[in-house]
């Protein structure tokens, strides 16, 4: 099926279980926090997502894999998706709630759009130009808290600024992918979703191993008989869940989403993830949803439509 194939209602349920499992990433990274350090929640996740990818695509990381004579790329991708991205969103939400991470991270056709033009020479028509203003003034309203008057003395929760960082470097894993280099990597590999996803998992752990050293380094002391990590069921069967379900099933349902619609239509869909977000931060954490959230979605999402409207 062409990626300009009419979106069935088949179609349409695939692409709604991608921000589903995202939403409830960031529901499980607010429920965990206090009971793992934020970076080495990441580590395990992908220490598990890789196990599962292992027999689905170990040839691509053996001794005679093309990927080798790659690997400064596949590193570079590793950090920015596996290692940073992921930490980062996990970081903020130690201070930020679900609801204003997912708003904050629905902001990435602003960045998309400045690091195209910075890096990759791709012109902003004021189409989009138009788009982004509008996601970026619903991103300002989040972080306003919906009060403009504190655009003068704005102080970001680290959580907030935290997700910033993250969006950015989504958009430019984004970019990597949708614009590499001719022979840059192997066709094989990029052709075979889980192979593609184990080498960026590989190089990904390698990175985030370090931080992991580096957070455990600069925990501070726990009086006595206090943990920084707290082992059980709970923080098991969220690991778990992070693994397979933003990890790979998220994944492999958006690959398949994108290939029958194309990137356009599928982009729609990745926004319901804060409405999502929403709706179970009031069932799972008591966090209801206020009216100047709802403001900061519309604008987005409004964003949106106009910028990739023909």
């Amino acid at each position: 099926m062409t990626a300009s194939a009419r979106l069935t209602p088949a179609t349409a349920a695939l692409l709604l279980v991608p921000p589903l499992l995202w939403a409830g990433n960031a529901i499980v990274g607010r429920l965990m926090q206090g009971s793992i350090p934020p970076i080495t929640f990441n580590f395990l996740r992908w220490v598990l997502a890789f196990a599962l990818l292992l027999p689905l695509g170990a040839w691509a990381i053996g001794r005679r894999s093309p990927v080798w004579a790659h690997w400064r790329r596949f590193a570079l991708l590793g950090l920015l998706s596996v290692a940073l991205y992921n930490a980062l969103q996990y970081m903020a939400l130690k201070t930020s709630t679900p609801i204003n991470v997912t708003l904050v991270a629905a902001s990435m056709p602003v960045w998309m759009l400045l690091l195209g033009r910075v890096f990759y020479g791709v012109a902003v028509t004021r189409r989009a130009a138009l788009g982004a203003l509008f996601s970026l003034s619903g991103v300002v309203v989040v972080l306003t808290r919906g009060d403009w008057h504190q655009l003068r003395a704005l102080q970001l929760v680290p959580g907030d600024a935290w997700m910033v960082a993250a969006s950015i470097t989504w958009a430019g894993y984004s970019w990597m992918l949708a614009r590499p280099a001719p022979g840059s990597e192997p066709a094989e590999v990029r052709r075979d979703w889980a192979a593609f996803l184990l080498t960026q998992v590989t190089f990904g752990l390698m990175w985030s191993s370090v931080m992991t050293a580096g957070e455990w380094a600069l925990l501070p002391t726990l009086p006595e008989g206090e943990h920084h990590l707290r082992w059980g069921w709970p923080l098991a069967l969220s690991l778990l869940y992070v693994a397979v379900g933003p990890s790979l099933l998220a994944y492999r349902a958006w690959g398949a989403g994108v290939a029958r619609v194309g990137p356009t239509v599928a982009g729609f869909f990745s926004n319901l993830t804060p409405l999502f977000a929403a709706l179970m931060s009031a069932t799972l954490l008591g966090e209801p949803p206020h009216l100047y959230h709802l403001a900061g979605f519309v604008l987005i999402v409004g964003g949106i439509l106009v910028s990739s409207r023909r």
